[in-house]
């Protein structure tokens, strides 16, 4: 299955975040272009913090990462994602996927 040029989704709640528009797969790693949506602005602190974090995967990325878990959705073309961990700098965007959740 190719994923280039697809387009994912970002909402909180009902509201659209953003988009990414995939440029490119390393699997298990998709990547693209993050083009922010107005709403995007009230959770782009949450991202710098979580990426901030990324150098020590310990209890506060945990909860950051939570933070923006229990915050926002990623969607597919093929519809709703239920597991991802998600990086947003800048107007890049990179992330990896399940379409199960993922077990405790």
């Amino acid at each position: 299955m190719g994923f280039d040029s697809q387009v994912w989704h970002l909402h909180s709640g009902d509201v659209p975040v953003g988009e990414i528009l995939i440029d490119e797969a390393d699997f298990p790693w998709l990547s693209g272009r993050f083009t922010a949506a107005p709403a995007f602005d009230g959770l782009r602190e949450l991202f710098v913090r979580e990426l901030a974090l990324t150098e020590d995967l310990g209890e506060e990325w945990e909860r950051a990462y939570d933070e923006i878990r229990r915050r926002v959705s990623l969607t597919s073309p093929d519809g709703p994602v239920p597991e991802f961990l998600l990086h947003i700098e800048g107007d890049r965007a990179w992330f990896r996927w399940s379409d199960k959740p993922f077990d405790e």
